[in-house]
C-alpha cells in the first residue's frame, strides 16, 4: 500500500517537481505545440488561426490551456484502451500540466536564440511534395440558395501508365463551405459529362449506373488528415483514369464564394506487394431495420457483415455519422468465438471524423463476422440536433439526415 501511494504521488506531482524551474516557451512548450498543433494551425491549413511563433501561442495561451485540459484539442475521439492506433493525437498528463503551469506563470518566452521554428511544405500536410496535384478544372462558384448542395467534379489524371498511390490528400479550397468529399475512380472517362454539375442535374442520370473501379476510393471530412500507407501497401490507379469527386457544400447565402479544391497524389517508388482494398459496413447491413430515428429517442442500431470469404488484414477504419451520432463500437467475432476489437468512440464528434490506422495489423480470420453497435440521440439533450423540437430522422446525405458508415481498408496476404 505504501509503494502504491508513492507511485500515485509521482504520477500526479512529477511534472511540477521536474519543472520547479521556470517553464518557458522555447525550452518546454514550443516542442509540444509544434508537434501536436502547428501542422493544422498554420497558414493555408484547416486551423482557424496560426500557432507557429511565440507571439501566436501566447496570444491564445489561456484558450490553449482550456482546450487541452478538457481534451478537446488535439482532437482524438477513439478509445485507445479498446483498440490501439498509430499516431495518437493525445497530450500526456505531463504535457497538459506544463501548458497550465506556463500560462499561470505569465507565459515567459525563454531564450530566443534556442528556438527553431518548424518548416512545412506549402499546399500539403505531408513532408513530401506530391507527385501529382489535381485541381478542379475551373473555379467553382458555390450556389447562394442556403441549401446543402452536392456537386460532381471529374479530374483527369492523364496518366500514361499504371501507378500505385501510397498517400491521398484532399485539399478543401473553401474551408468554410466544403463539408466533405468522396472520391471514386472512373476508368471509362464517361463521367466527364458530370464535371461541375449538381447530383440533381437531370443530364447526369447515368451517375451511379456506371460501375466505378472502386466506388469509395478515398474520402475527406474535417479532421481527416492524409494518411501514408505502410511500406509495400498502396492503391492501384490505372492509366487514363479520372478521379470523380463528390463534394458536399454547406448552406450558403454569401455572394462570390468560390471553391478550388484539389487532390494530392503520392506515388510509391518501391515495389508494391499488396493492393489496398475497401470494405464498408453501412445502413443496409443494419439488422434492426428500418434505419429510422424517432423524435425524442435515443436508439441503438446493430449491424453485421456476411462471413468473410477469406482472411483479411485490417489496416484502418474510418467511422461516419451525422449530427445525431452519439457513440459507436465495432468488433469482429472469429469462427472460434474470439472477439477482435476494431474501434470504440464513446462521444461522437461530427467535427472530427478521422481515419484511424491500427498500431498493429488486425488479422481477421476467414469466416469471421464484423459487428457494429451505433447509437443516435434525437432528443433535446443533444445540442447538435438540427431541429427543435426534434423530428423523426431517416437516412440521407444531408447533415439534417443521418448516415452510418464504417469504412475499413484492408489487404489480403
Amino acid at each position: 500500500m505504501r509503494k502504491l501511494s508513492f507511485y500515485i504521488f509521482i504520477i500526479f506531482h512529477f511534472p511540477t517537481c521536474l519543472f520547479a524551474q521556470k517553464i518557458t516557451f522555447t525550452e518546454h512548450i514550443a516542442s509540444i505545440i509544434h508537434q501536436n498543433c502547428t501542422p493544422c494551425h498554420r497558414s493555408g491549413e484547416v486551423g482557424p488561426f496560426s500557432l507557429v511563433t511565440y507571439e501566436d501561442v501566447a496570444r491564445r495561451g489561456k484558450f490553449i490551456q482550456k482546450v487541452t485540459e478538457i481534451r478537446y484539442m488535439p482532437p482524438w475521439r477513439a478509445d485507445h484502451d479498446f483498440a490501439e492506433f498509430k499516431e495518437v493525437r493525445k497530450l500526456t498528463i505531463g504535457q497538459i500540466s506544463l501548458i497550465r503551469l506556463w500560462v499561470q506563470d505569465g507565459m515567459p518566452q525563454g531564450p530566443k536564440i534556442d528556438l527553431i521554428l518548424p518548416v512545412f511544405n506549402t499546399g500539403t500536410q505531408l513532408k513530401e511534395i506530391p507527385d501529382l496535384s489535381l485541381k478542379l478544372n475551373k473555379l467553382f462558384r458555390i450556389p447562394t440558395n442556403n441549401k446543402e448542395e452536392y456537386y460532381l467534379f471529374s479530374l483527369p489524371t492523364n496518366l500514361k501508365e499504371n501507378k500505385f498511390v501510397k498517400a491521398i490528400e484532399f485539399r478543401a479550397g473553401n474551408k468554410k463551405l466544403v463539408h466533405h468529399s468522396r472520391i471514386s475512380v472512373d476508368t471509362t472517362q464517361i463521367m466527364r459529362i458530370t464535371d461541375g454539375k449538381s447530383i440533381d442535374d437531370p443530364t447526369i442520370a447515368t451517375y451511379g449506373k456506371i460501375k466505378m473501379k472502386e466506388e469509395f476510393w478515398s474520402g475527406w471530412v474535417p479532421g481527416n488528415n492524409p494518411i501514408v500507407y505502410q511500406e509495400g501497401v498502396a492503391k492501384q490507379l490505372s492509366a487514363g483514369s479520372d478521379l470523380l469527386i463528390n463534394i458536399h457544400y454547406a448552406p450558403n447565402l454569401l455572394q462570390n464564394e468560390i471553391d478550388s479544391s484539389s487532390v494530392n497524389l503520392y506515388f510509391s517508388k518501391e515495389p508494391i506487394n499488396y493492393d489496398l482494398k475497401t470494405f464498408i459496413l453501412q445502413e443496409k447491413d443494419i439488422t434492426n431495420q428500418p434505419f429510422e430515428i424517432p423524435a425524442d429517442t435515443v436508439i441503438t442500431f446493430y449491424a453485421k457483415s456476411v462471413e468473410l470469404p477469406y482472411e483479411i488484414t485490417m489496416l484502418s477504419v474510418q467511422p461516419h455519422m451525422h449530427l445525431l451520432g452519439k457513440s459507436l463500437r465495432s468488433f469482429a467475432i472469429t469462427p472460434g468465438g474470439d472477439l477482435i476489437p476494431l474501434i470504440k468512440i464513446s462521444n461522437w464528434d461530427f467535427d472530427w471524423q478521422m481515419t484511424y490506422q491500427y498500431k498493429e495489423e488486425q488479422k481477421i480470420p476467414f469466416g469471421s463476422i464484423i459487428y457494429a453497435e451505433v447509437t443516435y440521440d434525437n432528443t433535446t439533450k443533444n445540442p447538435r440536433n438540427s431541429f427543435s423540437p426534434p423530428h423523426k430522422t431517416t437516412s440521407g446525405w444531408n447533415s439534417t439526415q443521418e448516415m452510418f458508415n464504417l469504412i475499413f481498408q484492408y489487404i489480403i496476404k
